[in-house]
């Protein structure tokens, strides 16, 4: 039902989770989504895909962007993408440049009982 995308950096530190963390926020927090609402379902019932994607995925710890979400059931994947920007005196740690999208959907077909 929505589709949003986000981006986050790691200036100075080459911290692949922060990075990946502010683009999940980059993403989620610019919008209010009251489609569970619209819809009649409780918060929790939103199902979120999260792909990620970073130069370095096996160093993002999925537990800490999985705690952004406040409501919800994501799904998180982290893949390789994202950008590693070498500084320019060649020295020191790259920035690190994540990318987020986000799903959000429900179960349409309601549990009759």
């Amino acid at each position: 039902m929505i589709i949003e995308f986000g981006l986050g950096t790691s200036l100075r530190r080459a911290d692949y989770t922060d990075a990946a963390a502010k683009a999940v926020r980059h993403a989620l927090w610019r919008n209010s989504i009251n489609l569970a609402e619209l819809f009649g379902f409780p918060k929790e019932a939103m199902q979120i895909a999260v792909r990620v994607a970073v130069q370095q995925p096996d160093q993002v710890d999925v537990d800490v962007l999985r705690a952004i979400f406040p409501y919800g059931q994501a799904q998180i994947e982290v893949v390789h993408g994202g950008l590693d920007v070498p500084r320019p005196e060649g020295v020191g740690n790259p920035t690190v440049m994540a990318q987020a999208a986000l799903t959000v959907s429900f179960d349409m077909e309601r549990a009759h009982g």
